[in-house]
């Protein structure tokens, strides 16, 4: 397997992990979920941290599927280069910094925005390289 596809991997584990510290939230805020609260949903705010582990599982949801797309087109072209797997390396780290970051509430410096433009430009870097490579 490709370093390209093991940070496929490892970036598709942490997306799909990022439910879980939604779903504690949720448990320790309101309790266990009860049959009724699938009916009318509990009115009780949630913690902020809460909510933002929540918009991070999203938000890493949605940045997910076009790094898939580029990670397997790259793969099936059979281009695979320092540059992607550099940029691989450097989309996966950066999305986990920016799930922390996100979960955690940190503030400084725009931290959170400057790790997910290193995500983004990661993504970017590696669709040229794919684009560039097989023309």
């Amino acid at each position: 397997m490709t370093a390209e596809l093991h940070y496929l991997l490892f970036t598709a584990v942490l997306t799909g992990c990022l439910w879980i510290p939604v779903v504690i939230g949720y448990a320790s805020a309101r309790g266990p979920l009860k049959p009724v609260d699938y009916k009318v949903a509990p009115s009780s705010p949630l913690p902020h941290w809460v909510n933002r582990a929540n918009r991070a599982h999203l938000n890493a949801v949605e940045s997910f599927a076009p790094f898939a797309a580029v990670v397997l087109v790259g793969h099936a072209a059979g281009v695979s280069d320092s540059v992607t797997v550099g940029a691989a390396a450097v989309f996966f780290w950066a999305r986990l910094a920016h799930a922390a970051i996100h979960i955690v509430g940190v503030s400084v410096l725009m931290a959170r925005t400057l790790v997910f433009t290193v995500a983004w430009g990661a993504f970017i870097t590696f669709a040229v390289e794919i684009v560039r490579r097989t023309l």
